[in-house]
């Protein structure tokens, strides 16, 4: 329990300090979207690429594991869109709700099991790192291309998009360095941690930067039907596929654990730069890291 407080807690504070920030005119409005486009393009695939390069695969049921939580997202991503062809709602606005139905926040992803569970968590959560990260960047960048209001209806531009999204390279990267065996030399290594360690901060102060309180309670069904899907209906489907696959113990755990987890804050860095509703993606981020503050200590005492 004190773990779980420990990761998660620190992160609604953060944002809340950004929205405290931004609100107080501490920092001029003009510091936010460079510091967004730091993060987007440098820090968080510094972060990937240390995280990804440096994992430990060894002993875990890789095909099984990857396989249920990356299921689980697929089913996801199936009926949201079926609701959304059928709708033909809010484009950006539906973006935003796929991000943060489907995309787990990393750090707290990998900072929970380690401190649950010690390396043999890490090690699992770090597989599913490698397999989740460049799924839900290559389902998140094709949604907000087609449907974002940045590129909206310009389907040629969808692979250009993809293949050069820096999120998806740099996951890319990592796992490249890591079943290649060639890792990161010492210079390289040291360096990617040091920008990595800015990452989380600052991205997450730039959600907070980002809150518009009269557009969460305008927007408060679609952060509402967020919340359920993210904390509770993709846990469900993640049960139901290691079940499927046949992935129990620390595995299974773990996976349930990860699908569970608040959506990352680069969604919100993401949707800034490709037009997918931006304010509320930063309302469903915050809405979403507290309520785990709740679910996901009930989540562990339910599956350990």
């Amino acid at each position: 329990m004190q773990a779980l407080a420990t990761a998660v807690f620190p992160v609604f504070l953060l944002i809340l300090l950004g929205y405290l920030l931004r609100w107080r005119g501490w920092l001029a409005d003009a510091f936010w979207e460079p510091a967004e486009r730091l993060c987007y393009f440098v820090l968080l695939p510094a972060l990937l690429i240390g995280s990804l390069a440096r994992a430990d695969f060894a002993a875990v049921p890789a095909v099984a594991v990857a396989g249920a939580v990356v299921l689980a997202i697929l089913v996801m991503t199936a009926l949201l869109l079926a609701v959304q062809l059928a709708t033909r709602g809010d484009g950006p606005a539906f973006t935003a709700v796929l991000q943060t139905s489907i995309r787990p926040n990393t750090y707290i992803g990998l900072s929970i099991p380690f401190a649950l569970y010690g390396d043999d968590g890490l090690a699992i959560a770090a597989l599913i790192v490698a397999v989740v990260v460049p799924t839900v960047n290559l389902i998140s960048v094709a949604a907000l291309v087609r449907y974002g209001g940045a590129y909206a209806g310009h389907n040629p531009r969808l692979l250009r998009a993809v293949v050069l999204n820096p999120l998806i390279l740099a996951s890319l990267a990592g796992l490249a360095l890591n079943l290649t065996g060639l890792g990161l030399p010492p210079v390289a290594d040291e360096t990617l941690a040091i920008l990595a360690r800015a990452a989380l901060p600052l991205a997450l102060l730039a959600v907070g930067a980002g809150l518009d309180l009269a557009a969460a309670r305008a927007s408060g069904t679609r952060v509402g039907v967020a919340v359920v899907l993210k904390l509770a209906a993709l846990p469900a489907l993640t049960a139901a596929a290691c079940w499927l696959l046949g992935v129990g113990g620390l595995a299974w755990t773990v996976a349930l654990v990860f699908n569970a987890l608040p959506a990352a804050t680069s969604s919100y860095i993401l949707a800034r730069q490709m037009g997918g509703a931006p304010g509320l993606v930063a309302n469903i981020l915050t809405v979403q890291t507290l309520a785990a503050a709740v679910t996901l200590p009930l989540l562990v005492l339910l599956v350990v």
